[in-house]
C-alpha cells in the first residue's frame, strides 16, 4: 500500500473524549494529529485513520548509542526514540515520524532517508566530526540542517596520539604480545619439563628463554624532533604534550597563524622542511583532495632514514602500499596507526600485520569523557536547531530564497573559486590572518547583500586546507575561530544596476606567495574575477590582467614574452593528453614579462609540470586546483 502523511494541531471543545473500546480519558488542551491515508494499489479504495499524540513535542530518533547526559538533554525538550541497529528499510519507515535524527558513524543517512521523511526531518546530528555517512546534497535539497560535534573529542584524540607515540617508541605492543605468547607456550611445556631430569635452574631458563629484552630496545623522545602535520585543535594539543615530554616540535599548516604556534613554542615550517627534519611525524590533517595520499613514495624518499609515523587523523592521507615499502626498506622505522583507508582493514593486510606497525581500531575519541562530551555537544546543537537557532556547527548550507540564489548563483561560484585560488597561492609556513574583499557594483549598498558571497569566499579560503565545512550559517564563526579577519569594501560604479556586481577582488595581506607574480604593487596576494555570460572568470593575478574561465584547474606561468611560448606549453600538455580549455596571456609590455593563465580539464602529470618549468623562458609557475 502507498501512504501519505499530514500533521496539524487541534484544540478540542471538551477536555475529554471517548474512544470505542476504551474508558474515558482526559486529553491535553493541545495535541498533535497525524492523518495517514492508505490506498490499495489494486482498488480505488481509501482507508483513513487518525493517530493522536498527547503533546506537540518534536520527536528525535537516536539511531546509535549516545551518552546518557546527551539523552537527558534531549528528553527535556522532545520525545526521544532510542532505536539502535536499524536496517536501512527500518530507518526509512521510522523517519517519517521524526523531526530530528542523531547518528554516529555506523548509520548511513542516504537520499532515501530524506525522501522517506516527506519533509518532516529538520535536523540530522552527527555525534562526532566526520559526516561521510550523511548525504549532504540530499539534506540541503530537502531543507534539512546537518550538524556535527567537532570539539568534544579533541583532548581524547590528542591523548591517543601521544599514547601511540610513546608505545611505538618503546615497542610496548610488540613486547606485550611476545611475553604473553611465550608465556602461554611455555606453560604448556612446564609440566613435562618438571618431570624431566633437568636441574631446577635450567627449567626456569628454558621457561623464560624468550624473555626478549634486547629485541625490544626502544628510542627516547627527549631531544627528538616531532613534526606535527596539521596544526588545528588536535594537532596543537599533541604539540603541547610533546613539548612536555622534552621534544622539539615543528609544525606545518598552511592556515595556522604563526603567533599561535609561537605561543606554545612551535615553529611553523614548510611541508618539505617538516618531513625532512623530523624524527617523528604526527598526522592531524583532514582528508581532502590536496591531502589524499600526501605521504607517498615521493615524500617518504625525502624523510630521514628511521623516521617514525603516528596517524590518528584520516587513513586516506597515507598511501598504505607506499608505507609498507618504506617500512620494508627501513626508511620508516615504525608506524602507529589508529585509522586506515578502509575500516576495518582486511584481515590479511600487510600493513596491519607488519611487525613494525602498532594498530588500534579507530580509538581516537573512545574515552568515557569524550563520549559524554560528544553526546552533550550534539544534543545541544540538535535542540538549538529545532528551536530555530543558528548552529555554529552546521555543515551544510541553509536554504536561500530562490530569487536571491538565482541572481547571485554565478557570483557565489566566483567567490568560492577566488578564495580557493588565493589560499593556494600562499606559501607554506605563513598563516593567513588578514583578507580584504572588494565588491564593485552599480547598486546601492542596501540592494546588495554580500553575506552569502563573504561566506563562499571564507569557504574557499578554509575548506581546501581544513576538514571544516563552511556555509552561510558558520562562515563568520569559523573565520573568527581561526583568527581570520575578513574586511569588505564596496566600490560604487556608474552604470546600470541590472547586474548585482561588476567584479570581486580578494587580497591576502602579510603573507609570502608560492607564485611571486601574484603579489600586487601594494604587497598583497591579489586575485580578481568577473562573471561573463554566467561563467566565473579570473581577470587579474597580482598586477597582471588575464582572462580565463574558472572551470577545471589552472596553471599560471610567469615568462619572458616571446614567440612560441603558447605552442611550447600546449605541446607539453597535449603529449600528456591534458585538454586545454582556455588560455590567456597578460603582459607588461611586448617582449617583457608576461603571465600566462591556462585552464585545463585534467590534472597534468608531475613530469609534464616539470617540463613546463624547464622551458628557459618560464621564470615560475604554479598548478592550482579549483
Amino acid at each position: 500500500m502507498a501512504a501519505s502523511a499530514s500533521s496539524t494541531s487541534l484544540k478540542p471543545s471538551t477536555p475529554s473524549t471517548t474512544i470505542s473500546g476504551l474508558r474515558r480519558r482526559p486529553l491535553s488542551t493541545t495535541f498533535g494529529v497525524t492523518t495517514l491515508s492508505f490506498r490499495r494499489l489494486h482498488r480505488d479504495q481509501l482507508c483513513r485513520f487518525v493517530v493522536l499524540s498527547m503533546d506537540a513535542k518534536p520527536t528525535i530518533l537516536v539511531a546509535e548509542k549516545l551518552g546518557e547526559a546527551g539523552v537527558k538533554l534531549l528528553k527535556e525538550f522532545a520525545n526521544v526514540d532510542c532505536s539502535y541497529n536499524l536496517s536501512p528499510e527500518e530507518l526509512c519507515t521510522k523517519i517519517s515520524l521524526c523531526d530530528a535524527l542523531i547518528v554516529r558513524s555506523g548509520t548511513k543517512v542516504s537520499r532515501e532517508v530524506f525522501e522517506s521523511s516527506a519533509g518532516r526531518l529538520k535536523v540530522v546530528g552527527r555525534a562526532g566530526v566526520g559526516i561521510d555517512n550523511v548525504d549532504l546534497a540530499a539534506a540541503t535539497e530537502h531543507g534539512c540542517l546537518v550538524v556535527n560535534a567537532p570539539t568534544a573529542n579533541t583532548v581524547a584524540a590528542a591523548e591517543h596520539g601521544i599514547a601511540l607515540l610513546t608505545a611505538m617508541a618503546r615497542n610496548i605492543a610488540q613486547a606485550d604480545a611476545s611475553v604473553k605468547a611465550d608465556a602461554s607456550a611455555s606453560v604448556k611445556n612446564f609440566s613435562s619439563m618438571k618431570s624431566s631430569c633437568l636441574p631446577l635452574h635450567e627449567i626456569f631458563v628454558n621457561f623464560y628463554s624468550k624473555w626478549l629484552r634486547s629485541k625490544y630496545v626502544g628510542v627516547s623522545l627527549v631531544g627528538k624532533t616531532l613534526a606535527v602535520l596539521g596544526f588545528g585543535k588536535v594537532g596543537s594539543e599533541v604539540a603541547r604534550r610533546a613539548k612536555g615530554l622534552g621534544m622539539h616540535v615543528i609544525a606545518h599548516d598552511p592556515y595556522a597563524p604563526a603567533d599561535r604556534a609561537r605561543a606554545i613554542g612551535v615553529e611553523l615550517v614548510s611541508f618539505d622542511e617538516a618531513i625532512a627534519s623530523a624524527d617523528f611525524i604526527s598526522l592531524h590533517m583532514p582528508l581532502t583532495a590536496s591531502t589524499s595520499k600526501v605521504l607517498n613514495d615521493e615524500t617518504f624518499a625525502k624523510m630521514k632514514k628511521g623516521v617514525r609515523i603516528v596517524n590518528v587523523a584520516r587513513g586516506g592521507v597515507i598511501d598504505e602500499e607506499a608505507l609498507v615499502k618504506a617500512l620494508d626498506a627501513g626508511i620508516v622505522a615504525q608506524a602507529a596507526l589508529d585509522v586506515f583507508t578502509v575500516e576495518p582493514p582486511a584481515k590479511d593486510s600487510k600493513l596491519v600485520q607488519h611487525e613494525n606497525v602498532t594498530a588500534t581500531p579507530h580509538l581516537g575519541a573512545s574515552t568515557m569523557e569524550a563520549q559524554e562530551g560528544v553526546a552533550i555537544e550534539i544534543a545541544e546543537a540538535v535542540v538549538g536547531a529545532l528551536k530555530g537557532e543558528l548552529a555554529a556547527t552546521a555543515v551544510n548550507a541553509p536554504m536561500v530564497p530562490a530569487q536571491v540564489l538565482t541572481e547571485l548563483k554565478p557570483f557565489v561560484a566566483l567567490s568560492e573559486k577566488l578564495g580557493r585560488l588565493a589560499v593556494q597561492l600562499v606559501a607554506g609556513g605563513t598563516g593567513v590572518k588578514t583578507v580584504k574583499v572588494t565588491y564593485a557594483s552599480a547598486r546601492a549598498p542596501d540592494d546588495l547583500d554580500t553575506r552569502l558571497l563573504r561566506a563562499m569566499i571564507t569557504k574557499g579560503l578554509i575548506e581546501p586546507i581544513s576538514s571544516v565545512f563552511v556555509n552561510l550559517v558558520n562562515a563568520d564563526f569559523t573565520a573568527k575561530q581561526r583568527g581570520l579577519r575578513i574586511t569588505e569594501e564596496r566600490v560604487f560604479l556608474d552604470g546600470s544596476p541590472e547586474s548585482p556586481l561588476e567584479l570581486i577582488q580578494v587580497q591576502i595581506a602579510n603573507v609570502e606567495s608560492k607564485f611571486a607574480s601574484a603579489i600586487s604593487d601594494s604587497g598583497e596576494i591579489k586575485v580578481e574575477g568577473r562573471v561573463k555570460d554566467g561563467i566565473p572568470h579570473l581577470t587579474r593575478v597580482g598586477s597582471f590582467e588575464v582572462d580565463v574561465s574558472l572551470e577545471g584547474s589552472l596553471i599560471l606561468c610567469r615568462q619572458v614574452d616571446q614567440p612560441g611560448m603558447i605552442g611550447k606549453v600546449g605541446s607539453i600538455l597535449a603529449e600528456d593528453n591534458v585538454n586545454v580549455s582556455f588560455m590567456s596571456v597578460g603582459r607588461i609590455a611586448p617582449r617583457k614579462q608576461a603571465v600566462m593563465a591556462i585552464g585545463v580539464d585534467e590534472e597534468p602529470s608531475k613530469q609534464s609540470l616539470k617540463k613546463i618549468g624547464e622551458i628557459p623562458a618560464v621564470e615560475e609557475f604554479v598548478y592550482l586546483k579549483l
